[in-house]
């Protein structure tokens, strides 16, 4: 039988290696607070509005880099370039001054209460300086663990000149109790619109699905309306002269 003193040996080695795991558990636990610290510390300052919540944007990780162009409207309609106030009129200008890469996107930060009047006249804004196919920064449904770093999601949409006689038409209203749909002038209640523009999508997979809506209608109605459209694949157009 061994006596204590060569047990003791093995206690401490067992010591020794509990506390070498304890070790290496908090120093990776600090290097991954540093690297998420870091990464926040990196984020683009930004305009704070409420985004719509949709179930189909997808990650637009490189709206939060530096030298992002964001293009926020507030709830009341203010206008910021990056997080400089500018007024409608002044916003292609400003856009046109600043210099940008050959793939550089442009990222609308709308907030969802804002009357898409004001988010249609960026949409003309970007298509005055070639910016084709926007992105609509929005939030997604589902929810992420506390402390998690997210990246922010969109939907991309484009913009400018398309026939209307071959293609699908959503007109969004404004109406007594809430936005109406119409799908080529017939209403269509929200649960069917999916289905309804799946239909008249079949072997039309290159059709898009052109967007229009009068100008009180509140930019959550019309993301609700794009994400409707993603959620089938469907590509999602607004008109250059509507604009």
């Amino acid at each position: 039988m061994n006596s204590p003193a060569t047990k003791r040996p093995r206690k401490s080695r067992r010591s020794i290696s509990i506390r070498s795991i304890v070790t290496a558990a908090v120093v990776l636990a600090a290097v991954l607070f540093a690297t998420r610290t870091n990464h926040a510390q990196q984020l683009q300052k930004g305009v704070s509005v409420q985004l719509a919540v949709t179930s189909n944007a997808v990650p637009m990780p490189e709206a939060d880099n530096q030298d992002a162009w964001i293009v926020a409207v507030t709830a009341d309609g203010s206008l910021y370039f990056g997080v400089d106030p500018v007024s409608p009129s002044d916003l292609a200008d400003k856009m046109k001054s600043r210099p940008r890469r050959r793939d550089q996107k442009l990222y609308i930060k709308a907030d969802a209460r804002a009357p898409f009047a004001d988010v249609r006249r960026v949409f003309a804004a970007a298509h005055a300086v070639a910016f084709d196919k926007p992105v609509l920064l929005a939030s997604q449904k589902e929810s992420t663990a506390t402390g998690a770093v997210v990246p922010p999601t969109g939907l991309e949409v484009t913009v400018g000149p398309h026939s209307h006689t071959a293609a699908i038409v959503v007109q969004i209203n404004s109406g007594q109790h809430g936005p109406t749909v119409l799908v080529n002038d017939q209403q269509i209640p929200d649960a069917p619109l999916a289905a309804t523009l799946r239909r008249l999508l079949q072997d039309r997979s290159d059709t898009p699905v052109l967007v229009k809506a009068s100008g009180t209608v509140p930019f959550a109605a019309v993301v609700r309306v794009i994400d409707v459209c993603r959620s089938i694949e469907a590509k999602v157009a607004f008109v250059t002269p509507m604009l």
